[in-house]
């Protein structure tokens, strides 16, 4: 977990028997998973109803969608003309083929409750891979992957939504980058984006390192790839239903700012004062403004850093921006973030304050939602003033593990990771080459440090 090695820990000494790391970590996420699912015991009881769902704040989106999207009835998302989906293509396709899965016909609370176990016990899988290929690609770290399989905004909210889907999939892309098969980690690239959008941002964090590096092609032959996967997964779907197709587009374009973002915070908080509130116009042209101007800040961080950052640090800060200015936020985004964060700031105390406001955050947001859905029982409910407050306080928590991954490339001395002679563990073909462009004069002392990472970087791969 962070502390000193035991007398049965030593690495190359000691034989660990059967409770190697990964089974170890294997372990801990099994545990967690069932955590996870029991967390949903009260919905599993009695059913997903609202609000009820939501004062027992067990609420998925899985047996919803089950019902409401005609999953039941043997709709298959982007398969069935005239069927509508709300998310990208493979992601229709996941919910479609799980719901082959479930014995019976029609829409009763069993078949509710079987989609949900079905959909609970691949994440569960999912969940394992995603912790197993963070440890791989910790270097010398193996057990930083333990933030993955215990963080508790995991356990409350992986069970929510497919999230952990493309989790798993940018996870497996970095590994991919690390080792340099770049094609491959361009193919995942691609799925993870018919998945969910973010998984692309990876290319964003791998275009800095080019540019800083001098080294074009680990970026052309992993944009290239992921480029024609993800053509290949899409195309089809667009020949043959073009507005099935779309759907996801326009809705995401067309609905107003979602629970829990900024942006909602403004507005219910501008309509108690009197104020004017801003629009889905409004919000997408905010939102796309705010993020390409956290993206440059990144970039001058990136290109002017003393030593040239590594790649899970600038991937965590693209996906932070693009989750903290995005018109949406729903609880279950915690789940992009948490494996990046034990992969770019990999310290307890920091990763802990943090997951502590997006439980505090999953609360309110139950409560809240109860509240203007059901109108249940005052006793349950939670007043808007501080839904806001539990808002603000994920994003400013959010932020604050921003500043120290930020502080980690300002300053490389604390960087934990950097700590054991090792330049970037997720690099791959950035690993351990010299800058040829950085925006900060080089000082003799830096010079010198980079030096010397690449000259362990080398007696690494010896």
């Amino acid at each position: 977990m962070g502390g000193p090695l035991g007398k049965r820990t030593a690495p190359g000494i000691v034989e660990p028997g059967f409770f190697t790391v990964e089974r170890v970590l294997i372990l801990l996420t099994t545990v967690a998973a069932l955590l996870s699912v029991l967390v949903k015991t009260p919905c599993r009881v009695a059913g997903w109803t609202m609000p009820d769902d939501f004062y027992m704040a067990c609420y998925s989106d899985w047996p919803v969608l089950f019902e409401a999207r005609g999953l039941a009835e043997g709709v298959f998302p982007f398969v069935t003309p005239g069927s509508a989906f709300e998310y990208p293509v493979l992601m229709g396709l996941l919910a479609g083929v799980t719901a082959l899965l479930v014995p019976g016909n029609g829409a009763s609370p069993e078949r509710a409750l079987a989609y949900f176990d079905i959909n609970a016990t691949l994440v569960a899988v999912v969940w394992i891979v995603t912790v197993v290929a963070t440890a791989r690609m910790s270097h010398r770290r193996p057990w930083d992957a333990a933030m993955v399989a215990l963080a508790p905004g995991v356990v409350l909210a992986g069970t929510i939504n497919w999230d952990l889907w493309p989790a798993m999939v940018l996870a497996l892309a970095m590994l991919c980058f690390a080792r340099g098969q770049l094609a491959a980690a361009g193919a995942l690239i691609g799925l993870g984006t018919a998945l969910k959008v973010y998984p692309v941002l990876l290319l964003g964090a791998i275009l800095l390192l080019a540019i800083r590096t001098g080294r074009s092609r680990p970026l052309l032959v992993t944009a290239g790839a992921a480029g024609a996967t993800w053509l290949l997964v899409n195309v089809p779907f667009m020949v043959s239903g073009f507005a099935s197709w779309s759907y996801f587009l326009g809705y995401t374009r067309d609905r107003d700012a979602g629970y829990s973002s900024l942006w909602y915070a403004y507005n219910v908080t501008a309509e108690r004062g009197g104020l004017p509130q801003l629009g889905p116009g409004a919000v997408n042209a905010l939102s796309l403004l705010l993020f390409l101007g956290a993206c440059l800040a990144i970039a001058l961080l990136v290109l002017s850093a003393p030593r040239r950052p590594r790649l899970a640090s600038i991937v965590f800060l693209i996906v932070v921006a693009f989750v903290l200015t995005n018109k949406v936020y729903s609880p279950q985004f915690v789940v992009w973030l948490v494996p990046l964060a034990a992969l770019a700031h990999p310290r307890w105390r920091d990763f802990l304050i943090w997951q502590f406001f997006e439980v505090l955050h999953w609360w309110a947001i139950w409560m809240y939602l109860g509240r203007i859905t059901g109108g249940g029982e005052q006793q349950h409910n939670i007043d808007t003033p501080y839904y806001v407050l539990a808002v603000l306080g994920h994003i400013a928590a959010t932020a604050y593990l921003t500043v120290k991954v930020a502080r980690g490339m300002l300053e490389p001395d604390h960087d934990v990771v950097r700590r054991l002679d090792t330049d970037d563990p997720q690099g791959g073909p950035f690993a351990g080459m010299p800058d040829r462009f950085v925006l900060h004069r080089n000082t003799r002392q830096d010079r010198v440090q980079t030096a010397r990472a690449v000259q362990a970087e080398r007696q690494d791969k010896k």
